[in-house]
């Protein structure tokens, strides 16, 4: 309880006074690449809607310097930063804490830093289960759902997944050796299956949501498809973690068939706000975040 009350000071201290001793609040993002990234607009709308001095920045991290960069963000006084591909696993290694659930996910994508002690969080899964449940799926418990591949990303939705007790998710991969490797580790954390992707037409109409965590349909590619549009069960839900474009071909393709669908923006936007909150412990100006990030899209 100590403890816990000593960091919420600590937060307290970082809120009213924009960062350490009245210095401004430094936050930032790094990967490889990185001038992509909307994070930067999204944090700098939410430090300017709470009102708080500060700045975020993106950084160009190479994979052999990123041992240097962790440092730098002792060093320098950073609040805390965001970790992008290809960083989230590595930097683990470079760390004083990490949280639980980042830990059983293998990947960190937020750190915070203490006084030079740095703790690492994964946001994502929290930030899509917030989103999901918020726009399309309220009730997650009992409900069978397919999961499209089983990489980084799938790790950190299948297991905040996992914590809203749903009947049966399905984890499907082009190697199913990768899908049934993933089932097997969490089998204590729910009911879980393993597929290739050959083996979909068996599963699929008896699914009541879809989840896409692979890159396929991303901005450029626009027009493929990680599913055949006869695939997709009719009326069900049908998500995709891309956020570019909104609304990708399996989306698109998911509309026809009269199913409720949901773009990877609001799990962008959660991830971001579980993320802020972790640095000033305010709550996030969620919409002002939205907003940003759409403009940020089509300037």
């Amino acid at each position: 309880m100590g403890e816990q009350a000593n960091h919420e000071k600590r937060e307290g201290e970082h809120v009213r006074e924009g960062g350490r001793g009245g210095q401004p609040l430094l936050l930032g993002v790094i990967g490889d690449p990185i001038q992509h990234s909307k994070s930067p607009a999204m944090h700098t709308a939410a430090l300017e809607a709470c009102g708080l001095t500060g700045a975020y920045l993106p950084f160009h991290v190479k994979g052999k310097r990123l041992e240097e960069a962790i440092r730098g963000i002792r060093a320098l006084g950073f609040r805390g930063i965001n970790v992008t591909v290809p960083h989230k696993v590595e930097v683990m290694n470079y760390l004083d804490r990490i949280d639980e659930g980042a830990r059983l996910i293998g990947a960190v994508n937020t750190i915070v830093n203490d006084d030079g002690v740095l703790t690492g969080y994964n946001t994502d899964g929290i930030g899509y289960i917030r989103s999901l449940k918020e726009e399309a799926a309220p009730a997650l418990e009992g409900k069978r759902v397919l999961v499209l591949g089983s990489g980084g990303a799938a790790r950190g939705i299948v297991y905040a997944l996992l914590q809203e007790r749903p009947g049966l998710v399905t984890i499907a991969n082009r190697t199913a050796g990768k899908a049934r490797e993933l089932a097997a580790e969490w089998a204590h954390l729910g009911s879980l299956s393993g597929r290739g992707m050959e083996e979909l037409d068996a599963v699929l109409p008896e699914v009541d949501l879809i989840i896409n965590t692979t890159s396929v349909g991303m901005h450029p590619h626009v027009g493929d498809c990680p599913l055949d549009s006869r695939q997709i069960p009719e009326g069900i839900v049908v998500s995709d973690l891309i956020y570019n474009p909104l609304k990708t071909e399996l989306l698109q393709q998911a509309e026809v068939r009269g199913c409720t669908v949901h773009s990877g923006l609001g799990m962008f936007v959660y991830q971001g706000a579980y993320a802020f909150e972790h640095w000033t412990g305010r709550t996030a100006p969620v919409e002002a975040m939205r907003a940003a990030v759409l403009e940020s899209m089509h300037p």
